[in-house]
């Protein structure tokens, strides 16, 4: 197995099965897990209930929390040692902040962002998990979370254009969009063993697309 990969993120919109993955990942490579903790976040809820007014707060406090979360995970670690598996990246607070926000909240935003984001490491690996919108509603609806239900098919468009967008100007990470369409990689063993070999595959820098 190609182990050169110490800092694997799985990302995605809401919906794209990004957790579920990363611990199959985690377990698969023996690696440290490391789940995004949004069922904390007391603005969420409310966010979604009333984004104008808790846009800002709800961006701010995920800011904070992912830092913190992340700089004392590789704080506590060797990263020449330990290998990494984690359901986020620190990008995606400017990402959601660019969808959240209105112009001036997000000028305000920017400028916080970047601090924090320089200080911590890249990973060697993003894994971008790619559906259709109509896939991801269907899973939202499925895994039954109550302040999920009203989500949009516009917003999670938006989101996932601003993923894609983003993407094409890294030239400095390996980015892999893996286009899953309605599979299940939960159901189908196979298709994790697929996943797990694209994982294992040296990559150049920059942005390739694979469908599944």
């Amino acid at each position: 197995m190609n182990l050169q990969y110490k800092y694997i993120a799985i990302t995605g919109t809401i919906g794209a099965g990004k957790t579920e993955l990363s611990k199959i990942v985690s377990d698969r490579r023996q690696a440290k897990l490391i789940l995004e903790e949004f069922t904390n976040n007391t603005f969420l809820e409310k966010f979604y209930e009333n984004p104008d007014r808790y846009g800002f707060p709800l961006e701010i406090s995920f800011l904070f929390e992912r830092f913190q979360q992340l700089k004392v995970e590789f704080a506590c670690s060797d990263l020449f040692k330990q290998s990494f598996v984690s359901d986020y990246i620190f990008d995606q607070c400017l990402l959601f902040a660019k969808n959240n926000l209105q112009d001036d909240q997000y000028s305000v935003f920017k400028p916080l962002y970047y601090p924090f984001y320089e200080q911590l490491p890249k990973p060697d690996l993003i894994l971008y998990l790619h559906r259709e919108v109509k896939h991801l509603l269907h899973n939202i609806k499925k895994r039954g979370r109550d302040f999920e239900q009203n989500i949009q098919f516009k917003y999670l468009k938006d989101l996932q254009d601003a993923y894609l967008n983003y993407f094409r100007f890294i030239e400095d990470q390996r980015i892999v969009v893996l286009k899953l369409g309605d599979k299940d990689f939960l159901q189908n063993e196979k298709i994790v063993d697929k996943i797990i070999g694209i994982i294992n595959k040296d990559y150049n820098f920059g942005v390739g697309y694979i469908e599944l």
